[in-house]
């Protein structure tokens, strides 16, 4: 999965998508001007390919949501948990409201999936996670992360969980440097872990592992780990959906080497996807590297990220319904 320049597709792009390795597209802040602007770009994406490519954003909310003029902002995870230490069916629904209203406004402009939800627990640690964590446990996480996929499921689209096995409790920022959770297993398992394990078992369809290394446990970042992917992932959590690697540009992941070579080691740890963003040397360097890796069981994985058609996406009383509901997480406690 790679991205694009700018809010059209250019005819060397619109080659590149046909690269046999390549499986999705993700876009950016700089992909998107207005909701009708991008509409015709994912369809030009759509329509570059036979084989329809996937497209993907990252629309979480607060300060990460790269598409804003025209739909509707988001608020920040944390705003959920700030609303359901006061009254946990009102954030249950709040969560599930704007679940669907992401899920809907980004499927109304031709967008299959956003990377979402984020199921790492806040502990008060971390530069990057701080208030896309729902709440400060992982009880309250997995709730309210149950509730907001159920919305989106009900718009048609897929969830992806971030950042397994968890990244809150680690300082620094895995978008500069590799990060080192030193906690054995059994402290995961019983906390960090417990979010995915929840919404794993209520049908999340695609997992993005962490550029952080638990050094006690396995001397590989999660995302090259064939025991956090292969044996404690497919295998104790019995996950059967998409794995996809976190940007493989990002620092954390320079520890697996070159660009190819951090594609590779993503792959055979377990991953089904690679994404490479931000470097457009590295991602056609990436294609070449794993133009032949074997896809047959990936490729049936991922057509479970693509957008379900036949679903209401334009039902003005759930809109209704959402706006009100971020007005109310506007009006709880601050977080």
């Amino acid at each position: 999965m790679l991205d694009l320049q700018g809010v059209e597709l250019s005819a060397e792009e619109r080659e590149l998508l046909r690269h046999p390795a390549v499986g999705g597209v993700i876009l950016f802040r700089r992909n998107f001007v207005a909701p009708e602007q991008l509409a015709a770009l994912t369809k030009a994406i759509h329509d570059a390919d036979e084989r329809r490519l996937l497209i993907a954003v990252d629309q979480e909310g607060g300060r990460v949501q790269r598409f804003c003029e025209g739909l509707t902002r988001l608020p920040a995870a944390a705003r959920f948990g700030a609303l359901y230490a006061e009254d946990e069916r009102a954030a249950l629904g709040a969560a599930r409201a704007v679940g669907w209203l992401m899920a809907a406004e980004l499927r109304s402009v031709g967008v299959d999936f956003s990377f979402a939800p984020v199921l790492d627990v806040e502990q008060g640690l971390s530069r990057v996670i701080g208030d896309r964590a729902f709440a400060t446990t992982p009880e309250a996480v997995s709730a309210l992360a149950t509730a907001w996929l159920e919305g989106v499921h009900s718009a048609g689209m897929a969830g992806c969980g971030k950042h397994f096995p968890g990244h809150g409790g680690v300082v620094a920022d895995s978008h500069l440097e590799l990060p080192e959770d030193h906690r054995p297993l059994r402290a995961l398992e019983q906390h960090d872990l417990l979010p995915f394990r929840r919404l794993i078992a209520g049908g999340l369809e695609a997992v993005m592992p962490a550029h952080v290394r638990y050094a006690v446990i396995d001397p590989q970042p999660a995302g090259f780990s064939a025991f956090w992917l292969r044996e404690l992932l497919r295998g104790r959590l019995r996950f059967e959906g998409v794995i996809i690697s976190d940007d493989l540009n990002m620092g954390g992941a320079g520890v697996a080497g070159t660009p190819a070579a951090r594609a590779l080691a993503a792959l055979q740890a377990g991953c089904d996807l690679a994404l490479i963003c931000n470097n457009r040397e590295a991602a056609v360097a990436v294609l070449e590297a794993v133009v032949d890796w074997p896809m047959d069981e990936s490729s049936v994985r991922l057509q479970r990220l693509r957008a379900r058609p036949g679903l209401d996406i334009n039902n003005a009383e759930r809109r209704q319904a959402a706006l009100s509901a971020i007005e109310q997480l506007s009006a709880s406690s601050s977080v």
